[in-house]
């Protein structure tokens, strides 16, 4: 157990580290200042820093232990959303219309206060750590690829990462093994027609009716074509077509999510999405054009590193704080780390909504109790400290 004086010592810089990225919020692709900020605390601790890995912004640091054991590697992401933010308090984000809405200063708040407490522990800490800065998770295709390319796994044993949850109350974690979050697909489907006048309707072909249409069959493909036990989600978010109510558009525009936990179910939905859109367009007499988007896999937690988990983490709170959670529809670019090594991915519950933060990530209002810190700091230590059991 990490002794409370330092607890609370690493507590204080956590603090003012997340609150000063929280200032300076950068978008997906842009964390050069952030990536910065990083490397040089890293290195303000003698911690080993590559910058600029991965083909992005990603930071990569090893710390090597006095003794021998396992290569662990420890993740955390460090983008924002474009978000403008709406909290009035003295951490405000002072780049309009960005905001960390997430709570990525958070995570990359918590894994600088872990290389701070090893960095001070060499002379206990058993074989390696990786520290991975992500760029990007919050846009596709993702940094994660990008820092597995760069070889960032190699010799990886296992890895672990977290996220800072404000559904969940202050005080409680969880996760849960197997596929834990979804796939995140996207499709965008032109229907292409011929437009004309909307009094003369029979010399034209409506985009928009044949796209209509397409709408209302998209949604039979979970209800009848999935498997009742197998969670699956498909979300028709926009639609657009048309330049005036008396004109009969040419063009019709749908785009969409698609959330599975298999890959089997993915590629089924994808298949019947394009089928239909095809079909239901020639039916019409429309054509139509689609581009669909593979983007995260499903996050699959390994059985192992999981129990590991729930073992760890309850010996550190009480039963009813520890939670096997259920399947998130969510999408995570950890997920790919979990396909290379056996990892964990575990929420660390962040709300309260005493303090009215309680609002959901992305939201314009967005905060997390950050106490919370303290609760991912001791997890990830503990996890890496299970090792030398």
């Amino acid at each position: 157990m990490i002794e409370e004086r330092l607890l609370n010592e690493i507590q204080l810089k956590m603090i003012a580290w997340r609150r000063h990225l929280h200032r300076h919020p950068e978008l997906s692709y842009q964390e050069k200042n952030t990536a910065e900020f990083v490397a040089t605390t890293l290195r303000m601790l003698g911690i080993e820093v590559q910058t600029n890995f991965g083909g992005g912004y990603g930071v990569v640091a090893s710390l090597k232990g006095e003794l021998p054991g396992r290569k662990i590697a420890l993740r955390a992401d460090m983008d924002a959303l474009p978000i403008h933010d709406e909290k009035q308090c003295e951490y405000t984000s002072e780049v309009k219309g960005v905001m960390h809405a997430c709570g990525h200063d958070g995570h990359t708040a918590i894994l600088l206060g872990v290389a701070t407490y090893f960095s001070d522990h060499r002379s206990e800490l058993r074989g390696e750590l990786i520290f991975i800065f992500q760029p990007a998770e919050e846009v596709c295709p993702g940094g994660a690829q990008g820092m597995i390319k760069g070889g960032v796994l190699q010799g990886v044993d296992v890895i672990y990462g977290l996220h800072l949850w404000t559904p969940l109350p202050v005080g409680t974690i969880g996760s849960a093994a197997g596929p834990f979050m979804a796939a995140a697909d996207e499709f965008f489907i032109d229907i292409i027609g011929k437009g004309g006048h909307g009094g003369i309707p029979h010399v034209t072909i409506d985009s928009i009716v044949a796209g209509s249409a397409l709408v209302m069959q998209l949604q039979s493909i979970v209800s009848r074509s999935v498997d009742p036990l197998l969670p699956a989600v498909v979300t028709v978010g926009t639609i657009k077509g048309g330049t005036a109510q008396n004109v009969i558009a040419e063009k019709c525009q749908i785009s969409g999510t698609v959330r599975t936990f298999d890959e089997e179910t993915r590629g089924h939905i994808r298949q019947r999405i394009e089928s239909m859109a095809a079909l239901t367009a020639q039916a019409y007499g429309a054509e139509a054009t689609i581009d669909y988007v593979m983007g995260y896999p499903p996050l699959v937690n390994d059985a192992n590193e999981v129990e590991r988990f729930f073992n760890v983490a309850l010996k550190m709170y009480a039963t009813e704080c520890v939670q096997i959670l259920p399947k998130l529809m969510p999408a995570e670019d950890f997920a790919y780390y979990v396909q290379q090594v056996p990892g964990c991915f575990m929420f660390i519950g962040a709300g309260n909504k005493d303090r009215g933060m309680d609002y959901p990530h992305h939201h314009a209002l967005f905060d997390f109790d950050e106490t919370a810190m303290l609760d991912g700091l001791k997890m990830l230590v503990a996890m890496v400290e299970s090792h030398t059991l």
